[in-house]
């Protein structure tokens, strides 16, 4: 798959089949699209194609207008979310700054200048609720008017739903902030993962006897946060159990950057630099700040003790489920 950050490469494909929206968390309505991207694609001898946007126009709009506090959370960091879009099946993604200047383009403005001459596309696909153009005012009548005009074509795809739950970015994020992780995992289709090259910390995880693999959540607001039960997949040929903080790390710091710290049990090595993928699987607790190092210790040793109590009574279950 091709990464392109804006619409001026000669490598961009000629012939386009075009999916636009931010695809935060890459759920199973977004999968379900990507699929039938790729299955018009094929028919119509076009290269399945996803135009996002970074940053997410609601981050763009929060930072403009000083309410800061609005800024969305994000699911996924964008590597992850290129990685999924890749195992869907996209053979390129055109990843497009949000500014004043793409902000102001009227409906028809961005079909010509962006859909049309900027990707070559031949063929649209939208979900149910997309809305373009400055102050949202294109809809998907006016997109399949405009489309029509230039001989091209465009499509709407009804949402995915899960019993009476409508699958979207919004009810991932409810989940994942109230720690529902089962029921995340139901909307994504997968446990939710972070993944990332590990990366040198402060090394304070050694210090208290609990070293820890550090990836970076490259979002200002991640749309969960605690500590987690989780497993570790790039150290071997299985899946190591762990536990996981993922936050701004207020027991041994201030306004901290968002890190997502491991601690693999039982297992020792020198992972710097290695890509792994995290999965969280079941929330302990939230972030919690300590007076001191001894009570911040006893509360490492304690989560360790739930995520393996976890794991052993995951296992009773599932030789149970065998028999």
């Amino acid at each position: 798959m091709y990464v392109f950050r804006g619409l001026h490469h000669k490598a961009l494909a000629s012939q386009a089949a075009l999916t636009i929206g931010n695809f935060d968390g890459m759920h199973r309505g977004h999968q379900a699209m990507m699929q039938h991207l790729v299955h018009a694609a094929a028919a119509r001898n076009l290269v399945p194609t996803v135009l996002t946007f970074e940053p997410h126009p609601r981050d763009f709009f929060a930072t403009l207008t000083g309410r800061t506090e609005q800024t969305p959370a994000h699911i996924s960091t964008l590597r992850d979310k290129l990685c999924a879009l890749r195992d869907a099946g996209l053979e390129q993604v055109v990843v497009l700054r949000f500014d004043q200047r793409i902000a102001a383009l009227t409906p028809a403005e961005f079909v010509d200048r962006i859909v049309l001459r900027g990707l070559h596309a031949h063929y649209v696909l939208v979900g149910d609720d997309f809305r373009f153009g400055a102050r949202r005012a294109g809809d998907f009548m006016q997109l399949q008017s405009l489309m029509q005009a230039s001989g091209g074509e465009a499509q709407q795809m009804p949402a995915v739903t899960e019993t009476a739950l409508r699958i979207s970015s919004s009810a991932v994020r409810h989940a994942l902030q109230a720690g529902d992780m089962q029921t995340a995992q139901t909307l994504i289709g997968h446990p939710y993962a972070i993944s990332g090259h590990v990366l040198h910390g402060a090394k304070l995880g050694r210090q208290l006897g609990f070293p820890t693999l550090n990836l970076r959540f490259d979002r200002a607001r991640p749309a969960l946060a605690g500590i987690f039960v989780s497993r570790v997949f790039g150290l071997g040929a299985a899946p190591l159990p762990a536990v996981s903080s993922l936050g701004t790390r207020p027991a041994v710091e201030a306004n901290g950057r968002i890190l997502l710290e491991t601690h693999v049990f039982d297992w020792s090595g020198d992972a710097y630099g290695k890509l792994v993928r995290v999965e969280l699987l079941h929330k302990l607790r939230n972030e919690a700040h300590y007076p001191d190092l001894t009570q911040l210790t006893a509360a490492i040793e304690n989560d360790g003790v739930q995520a393996r109590a976890w794991f052993g009574q995951l296992a009773r279950q599932t030789t149970r489920d065998r028999i």
